[in-house]
């Protein structure tokens, strides 16, 4: 009997010892890459199979948003959880308001770090004050290569001896250089243009052998189906696109033939970063790491890509605002495909709880995510938020249920938009001022009053 009790007792300690082991965690976030820019997500016109094989084992969440669509204010909410707006950052030119020296110490890198793990950034920091020296967030730094050189160096990471549990952080700059070609078209000696990185070029370049007619007519993206304006297009529309003459120029100047080489260049840089996280993901599983490691995918925002006749990021626009973001859980760990389209995911809020989910530390107090395992185990969680708040320079927004409202900043006449994305996904008709939808309109301005506080 005292051996039978000895051997349950045995079996005790070594289940509850495995449960304790601390998974690896690999995050890896692209740079201005839409929800719809991968080919499992049902885009047609480039192929990302890179991405795409974390979605067969991971769980794809289709409703995902940037706390705020610009580089700046979403990487700060990646590193410390918290919305940019309570430190008063709303673009990426904007100096905090707030020191912020308290949230560098509570950032990612060191709550991870006092919980046994070695932290390691690479890539673009794009961070703001003193949180730019990502050490002082408690990252090593890997390299500041955002290219292949950062696809390489976690690779090369990933096949060395780990004495402790890791978190490797990869921000790899792809499909970000689609930015260049509005910049270059509109003054093309300007500082920025003349730095233009040669993978736009390539990514402009029609396909070998084929002729401008035929690539036309066969391989490129067409326009999107929400190319024009707006319905009562908000005014703070007008200041932003004045603050940047660029964005005005495309507007204004292109045409179709613009518009579709810029979907067409998107789509192959975003290609590009997919060859670029596939060596990373080869080194992983190749490596002694593969079965014990939490992989998150995700991008910082999105790109309008034509919506409208815009280019860029910065407005609440679904092409904008909302990014991939995918969850791979260790293989001991419910490992199973899924689409969420039902979940409200802050990217920028839930990344952080996530990864203090799986290194069973305790995050900081204060922050407003969730973690996003339970869902990835297809568990019910009945306290899900409802509604979640997106911030930009101009304004705030809303999301709840089928319902997209903001509220902006600036201007006299037009301040306010109401979207019902299931029945007008393209965000056509603003129905803010339309009289049968004002109780709509106070009760989602309420909320968002409520979420801003």
């Amino acid at each position: 009997m005292t051996k039978i009790l000895s051997f349950v007792t045995l079996l005790l300690f070594l289940a509850t010892t495995a449960q304790a082991v601390q998974p690896n965690l690999l995050v890896i976030i692209t740079d201005q890459q839409s929800g719809t820019m991968l080919s499992c997500a049902g885009n047609k016109y480039l192929k990302t199979p890179n991405m795409d094989s974390l979605a067969d084992v991971g769980t794809r969440f289709e409703r995902a948003y940037a706390t705020n669509p610009v580089c700046l204010p979403a990487r700060f909410s990646f590193l410390t959880g918290h919305y940019p707006g309570e430190v008063g950052i709303r673009s990426n030119p904007q100096r905090a308001k707030k020191d912020l020296a308290p949230f560098a110490q509570k950032a990612l890198g060191n709550v991870l770090r006092k919980a046994g793990y070695r932290t390691v950034f690479g890539g673009k920091r794009h961070l703001p004050g003193l949180m730019g020296d990502v050490k002082k967030c408690g990252f090593e730094y890997l390299t500041p290569n955002e290219r292949d050189g950062l696809a390489q160096q976690c690779a090369k990471f990933l096949q060395e001896k780990q004495e402790k549990p890791f978190l490797l952080v990869a921000m790899l700059i792809n499909p970000h250089d689609i930015c260049y070609q509005a910049i270059r078209a509109h003054d093309p000696k300007s500082r920025l243009a003349t730095r233009t990185p040669a993978p736009l070029d390539e990514a402009l370049k029609l396909p070998p052998g084929m002729s401008e007619k035929d690539f036309f007519a066969k391989v490129c993206p067409p326009l999107p189906a929400n190319f024009e304006p707006t319905d009562k297009e908000p005014d703070a529309y007008a200041f932003l696109l004045n603050q940047r003459k660029f964005r005005l120029h495309a507007r204004d100047n292109w045409g179709e033939k613009e518009w579709r080489m810029h979907r067409w260049a998107y789509c192959r840089l975003t290609e590009r970063v997919d060859q670029q996280i596939g060596v990373i993901l080869d080194a992983l599983r190749k490596s002694e790491y593969a079965d014990d490691t939490a992989i998150f995918f995700t991008s910082d925002h999105g790109d309008l890509d034509g919506a409208h006749r815009f280019e860029h990021k910065t407005l609440f626009y679904e092409e904008s605002a909302r990014v991939p973001m995918i969850l791979c859980p260790p293989k001991s760990d419910c490992p199973s495909a899924q689409v969420d389209d039902e979940h409200l995911v802050s990217v920028g809020l839930d990344l952080f709880p996530t990864l203090c989910d799986y290194a069973q530390v305790k995050p900081p107090a204060g922050l407003r995510g969730k973690s996003l395992r339970p869902l990835a185990c297809g568990k019910t969680v009945e306290d899900w938020r409802k509604a979640l708040l997106i911030e930009n320079e101009i304004g705030d927004a809303i999301v709840s249920g089928p319902w997209k409202y903001a509220e902006f900043f600036v201007g006299e006449k037009v301040t306010r938009t109401l979207f019902n994305l299931q029945d007008d996904p393209g965000e056509m008709r603003n129905l803010a001022y339309d009289a049968k939808y004002a109780g709509q309109v106070k009760k989602l301005s309420a909320k968002l009053q409520k979420l801003k506080h």
